[in-house]
């Protein structure tokens, strides 16, 4: 079944060791396109902590036609990419578990390539999102343990429906 492939972009602060880097990969095996902050538009959905709408279906028209951003910058000094991060539409990826060496386990703490193919994959493209996750031995990794919670995501229509199936979450998990 065919599919539109969402345009996918990634602004890179260089703030990582390049050889570990995620988005260095995506972008190496050309999956993304790179942008600088300056040329984000308002249009673009930019995935970042920041927001508090969660990014669902409702967005995947908007990300079919102007793409989805991946801002590249440390966890450790989230700051530094702020100003990418509060560009363009601004949506929040839900709970999930990395799988990435750096942050494995840490719930949030994604990387740039477990975010991209995250935001893919509850947008309904998960092939594209396949081809992104095999560029790291760790991706189906990744996959695995977030499946059930993508899957969940992947069929809820709205933002509030992405917080509602994430609360449910974070409650179980505390049980």
């Amino acid at each position: 079944m065919p599919y539109d492939k969402i345009p996918v972009y990634i602004c890179d602060f260089h703030t990582c060791n390049p050889k570990k880097c995620t988005a260095n990969r995506i972008l190496r095996f050309n999956k993304a396109k790179e942008i600088k902050k300056r040329e984000i538009s308002k249009f673009q959905i930019v995935l970042t902590p920041f927001s508090s709408i969660a990014l669902s279906q409702a967005d995947k028209k908007q990300a079919i036609k102007h793409g989805i951003v991946g801002v590249d910058c440390s966890w450790n000094n989230i700051e530094s990419g702020k100003e990418a991060l509060t560009k363009g539409t601004g949506r929040a990826l839900p709970y999930l578990v990395p799988a990435n060496p750096i942050n494995y386990g840490k719930p949030t703490k994604l990387s740039t390539l477990e975010a991209i193919a995250s935001a893919l994959i509850i947008l309904g493209n998960i092939r594209q999102a396949e081809e992104i996750l095999q560029l790291e031995k760790w991706g189906s990794e990744f996959y695995k343990i977030n499946k059930e919670y993508l899957d969940l995501y992947s069929k809820a229509k709205t933002s509030k429906e992405i917080v509602q199936i994430q609360s449910q979450i974070i409650s179980k998990l505390r049980r």
